[in-house]
């Protein structure tokens, strides 16, 4: 899938469409103090086995593709829900 990195899209805090930059969402580093990692942690430490069984089979054809629009005039950015696609690329 190709996306122009400038598109003209509504802004909402705008109320009105404007120019904005399409930029691709990256995942961030999971926080350690988070309920779930706390208790993987705990379930980790010592003898005990693995919690969790090994993921079987093969895995997705396509990702989740997040992306922020940016509005030019007033700056400020919006997330949309995230398409699916083998490839992404920002052009122009």
């Amino acid at each position: 899938m190709k996306l122009p990195r400038t598109m003209n899209t509504y802004c909402p805090s705008c109320s009105k469409h404007t120019p904005h930059e399409v930029e691709r969402v990256k995942k961030k580093k999971a926080s350690e103090l988070k309920r779930g990692q706390r208790l993987f942690r705990r379930v980790m430490a010592g003898y005990g086995g693995f919690p969790r069984p090994k993921p079987e089979g093969r895995e997705k054809p396509t990702k989740r593709i997040y992306l922020r629009y940016r509005c030019k005039t007033c700056k400020k950015a919006h997330q949309r829900p995230c398409r699916r696609a083998k490839k992404f690329e920002l052009v122009g």
